[in-house]
């Protein structure tokens, strides 16, 4: 008779099959049995076909990955365990020593440090362009440039470029384009066909989660070659998910567009309302409204009616010194102070402008104070009469 942990390990029954529920399966796995040796050589885990160790996929990554992909409008998707982990695998994949990256001057500051850290110290060169014009991306390209990075809008400083001006100076001198279209999240336009990217990126960690407790990016792409080189570097690299966080993003994904929507007018309205404090402010940084910083680049990807995220900026008059900004700020009491966007709850960071772009392309606003605001799902009203309550402190 064999011990009872033997029984409980090796114990033969299976769970019949045909159960259908709203939300699917979790699947945790390191380890993938195999019937037989045959079919353990056989399995192919580049093109999902079966399942060979759990870094490759399970049932559950899969339907993740292929929804990511549906939704960004590409044919494979990657993940990786945070947005910044997503543009650091695209780098790591398509640029060595010698190579040179372009980034946009408003890029998401990691970004750029990870070109000043790790990519510097590989050999590999990089500039920042101004991401509003599209001739000086064109000069700086020479026949190092094998990567251009673009986002959409500009994080923090909310400048939305001529998204299809920049890929076509790129197409026209053959250099792949990444894009970050985590503001976008796939609604707002499409990161193929509206913009002209190669690859697509997302930190899933915002809006697909909407909980405010997942860290994931995604990584997505049309051409099976791009793909493929993206994905042998991924399995080189060991990149994983956790199979409960997957689930997370699954159980949000439903509710995404809704959320999305809701966000994106509620930030528009305290936008708009925050137009008319002249007293305090002196400009909103919000790229659907008028007089924001490349609306019309915006008008010409997401449309006349087009939706956007329910993230903006506010430029403090000069006056107010980071302060009384920051005191501000301490003032809102339904706005938490925390990095991030996307989630139930609305947040809050001031920011120096000085700080965080280049002087020789600098657009500059008028102020250096910025305050970025993430909007979330409480009542707009709510929010407004908060933000109206702080304001008093500048007073």
């Amino acid at each position: 008779m064999r011990s009872p942990s033997t029984d409980l390990i090796h114990h033969p029954y299976q769970p019949p099959a045909g159960f259908s529920a709203p939300q699917p399966g979790v699947y945790k796995a390191s380890t993938v049995f195999f019937p037989n040796v045959a079919a353990m050589r056989a399995r192919d885990w580049k093109h999902k076909n079966g399942y060979t160790y759990g870094l490759h996929g399970t049932p559950t990554s899969f339907l993740l990955e292929e929804r990511i992909a549906t939704l960004e409008g590409g044919a494979q998707c990657l993940l990786l365990p945070s947005g910044l982990a997503a543009l650091a695998h695209v780098n790591f994949a398509l640029l060595g020593t010698g190579d040179q990256v372009l980034v946009p001057d408003n890029a998401y500051g990691p970004l750029k440090a990870l070109a000043e850290g790790e990519l510097a110290r590989w050999g590999i060169r990089h500039q920042r362009y101004d991401p509003m014009d599209p001739e000086d991306l064109a000069r700086r390209i020479d026949e190092s440039t094998r990567l251009v990075w673009v986002e959409a809008p500009g994080s923090v400083t909310m400048e939305f470029p001529p998204l299809r001006g920049l890929s076509e100076v790129c197409r026209a001198r053959g250099v792949q384009v990444a894009l970050d279209n985590t503001w976008g999240a796939g609604l707002a336009f499409n990161g193929f066909d509206d913009a002209g990217a190669d690859i697509v990126i997302q930190a899933l960690t915002k809006y697909p989660s909407g909980g405010g407790d997942v860290l994931m990016g995604s990584v997505v792409t049309r051409q099976e070659d791009l793909h493929m080189r993206l994905k042998a570097t991924h399995m080189r690299l060991g990149w994983g998910v956790g199979a409960n966080d997957v689930e997370a993003v699954l159980r949000s994904l439903p509710t995404l567009e809704l959320r999305y929507r809701a966000q994106d007018q509620a930030a528009r309205r305290l936008a708009q309302w925050l137009m008319t404090q002249s007293a305090h402010v002196s400009q909103v940084l919000h790229p659907a409204l008028e007089g924001s910083p490349g609306h019309e680049n915006w008008r010409a990807a997401c449309g006349p009616d087009g939706r956007a995220a329910g993230l903006f900026s506010v430029v403090f008059e000069g006056r107010h010194g980071g302060a009384q900004v920051d005191a501000f700020v301490d003032a809102l009491r339904l706005f938490r102070i925390g990095y991030s966007w996307g989630g139930p709850i609305s947040l809050v960071v001031p920011y120096d402008w000085r700080s965080m772009r280049r002087p020789d392309l600098n657009t500059r606003a008028r102020g250096d104070r910025v305050v970025r605001f993430s909007i979330g799902l409480e009542s707009p009203d709510d929010l407004l009469d908060d933000l109206r309550q702080a304001l008093r402190q500048l007073d």
